[in-house]
């Protein structure tokens, strides 16, 4: 039993010994594939194998912040969602879906899905979009135009919301107009969805995000295509009965 015990010991000080040499040599551990028929958890974080996350799958009580450049930024905003978040290469944020759907205390819904992807360094360059109330259901698809981070950084985009909360109220639309005129802004050039009279529209803008084309159908459905000026005063209306 002793030569035993003494041939266990020194199996088990030569075991430590070479898991030592393995931690010390930077040696990895074989990649391991598992499969689970289902699996319960609060956040999934996907990494590259340096650490980097490239997509976080999370419940509302562990949803992120945003990430940029592989610092996570705290947004109590996004605590009302669960969902997903892409992040690109450098550690930035790229896009997401978040969703809810509850009923309040005062019986109303809270209830809405977006689906975003952005620019890069920068924010959403389209969105898929439902919201959802008593009195409304809006769902569509939005198009934007968005600044070169260069030209405007989500840094800036804070900034700006804190110099404008610093104005007096009746200077604050001035100041997001001149930061518009600048190409400071991001601006919506497509909308395509419902209306708020169960109609359906296509809204094409020009670069200021004016609507120059509006391409209705009403609840009814009566068609109509109306082009319009700067001023957004319909300079033509088409309709199936109407001529050249």
């Amino acid at each position: 039993m002793s030569q035993i015990r003494t041939f266990l010991a020194g199996a088990g000080t030569m075991a430590a010994a070479l898991a030592a040499i393995v931690t010390l040599s930077g040696a990895k551990s074989p990649l391991r594939h598992e499969t689970f028929d289902e699996i319960t958890v609060g956040r999934i974080n996907i990494v590259e194998p340096d650490g980097t996350k490239r997509m976080i799958i999370a419940s509302k009580a562990r949803f992120p912040g945003d990430f940029q450049q592989g610092k996570e930024r705290p947004r109590p905003d996004r605590r009302e969602f669960a969902g997903m978040l892409f992040i690109n290469e450098e550690g930035t944020e790229n896009g997401g879906l978040i969703q809810k759907g509850s009923v309040g205390a005062d019986g109303k819904i809270a209830s809405g899905l977006s689906l975003t992807f952005d620019r890069f360094r920068q924010d959403q360059a389209m969105q898929l979009i439902n919201n959802d109330s008593a009195s409304h259901q809006r769902t569509g698809i939005s198009i934007n135009d968005v600044p070169f981070y260069q030209v405007t950084s989500m840094e800036d985009m804070t900034r700006f919301g804190q110099e404008s909360d610093k104005l007096p109220e009746a200077q604050r639309g001035a100041y997001w107009q001149k930061l518009s005129d600048e190409g400071r802004l991001m601006q919506n050039r497509i909308w395509l969805g419902n209306t708020r009279d169960k109609g359906s529209a296509l809204q094409l803008k020009d670069a200021r995000g004016r609507t120059r084309m509006l391409l209705l159908v009403s609840a009814d459905g009566k068609a109509e295509i109306q082009m319009l000026d700067e001023q957004g005063k319909v300079s033509k209306s088409i309709t199936p009965g109407s001529r050249d």
